[in-house]
């Protein structure tokens, strides 16, 4: 019987080292619940598993868009859900290479140690599989079964709405689904696209069309947090080592690749470095408004989590805190045989 487990928690709080350790006394597999890391090539940015870590443990739902498709919410539940509970979707020749395979096929950015891959035959789903990352709703998604619309992406629809900008963008949400914008910060540019999009093509707000339908295996839900000053610190380490390992790089490969109106090199981090790379501030005040920006970010975060009552905390900084949570991983996999 599948019983999941959810790692999640604001940024920087330690949910990739945790569960990598569970995994590895689990013997399961990882599925990335983060919204950036299924684009190939956007990697220290993204704070995605690195070529040492993806041996030690096979991660899914990594690499598998290239950064000019869009991966909606729809199709990340859809692929989430087949690796959870598989089914016939095992056939990775037939049924889509990069759902299961734990490494991208692609050629990577030249900057980061990440792999080129290899692919896997059959995929069977282990009993105690990990959901790990920061992006509510695609936990939301699979922890509440919540019912998506199913709108195909628009392709001429979003290039005439994505002319107008995102500042007006996110006004002509707010106007038509106001409940939908509450949730989407106003620079997120993917989100506030998909709003409007589903709202043009269905003639109603997508905020209206989100019903749930809970999964019948049993989930437990994990979260980490600690408090801001510790999360501060935490989050000025992480930038300081992204820029160590070469984001400047990264980002100047992905602006030459695939231009600089990429939507997601307007996401944090990358438009701090971008930015900086247009000589509109300095590397160190690009610094500064990324470490601003992600503990904002990661503000919002735990506000969504903490909106949960399903999910049991933990304290990032404890220093037991993996055997504590192993403690309970087991009593759970145990009481819900």
């Amino acid at each position: 019987m599948t019983k999941l487990i959810v790692i999640c928690g604001a940024t920087a709080t330690g949910k990739s080292g945790l569960a990598l350790a569970l995994a590895m006394r689990l013997d399961t597999v990882i599925l990335s619940a983060d919204s950036r890391q299924v684009y190939r090539e956007f990697n220290i940015g993204t704070a995605k598993p690195t070529v040492d870590e993806q041996k030690l443990v096979p991660h899914y739902l990594i690499d598998i868009c290239d950064p000019t498709e869009t991966m909606n919410l729809a199709d990340y539940q859809v692929q989430a859900q087949a690796l959870i509970l598989g089914g016939d979707k095992g056939d990775t020749e037939d049924k889509g290479e990069h759902l299961h395979s734990p490494h991208s096929p692609h050629s990577p950015s030249p900057h980061h140690p990440y792999p080129t891959g290899s692919r896997l035959r059959v995929y069977t789903p282990p009993p105690h599989p990990l959901l790990v990352g920061g992006t509510g709703l695609y936990i939301r998604s699979i922890t509440q079964g919540m019912k998506i619309p199913r709108v195909a992406p628009q392709q001429e629809l979003r290039s005439q709405l994505a002319s107008v900008g995102q500042m007006q963008l996110y006004a002509m949400l707010q106007q038509v689904d106001p409940v939908a914008a509450a949730k989407i910060h106003p620079n997120d540019s993917v989100r506030t696209l998909r709003g409007l999009e589903v709202f043009y093509v269905t003639g109603r707000p997508i905020s209206e069309q989100q019903g749930e339908n809970p999964p019948s295996y049993p989930i437990l839900q994990i979260g980490l947090d600690c408090d801001a000053a510790h999360l501060g610190d935490r989050i000025a380490r992480r930038t300081e080592k992204m820029i160590a390992d070469g984001l400047v790089a990264e980002v100047e490969y992905l602006c030459q690749k695939y231009g600089v109106d990429l939507p997601l090199l307007n996401t944090l981090g990358y438009q701090e470095i971008k930015q900086y790379l247009a000589g509109d501030i300095s590397l160190d005040k690009a610094k500064e408004l990324t470490i601003l920006h992600t503990r904002q970010f990661a503000k919002r975060q735990r506000t969504w989590f903490r909106a949960s009552p399903q999910i049991e905390w933990f304290d990032a900084e404890c220093p037991d805190l993996l055997e504590k949570v192993w403690q309970r991983v087991e009593s759970f996999i145990r009481t819900s045989e």
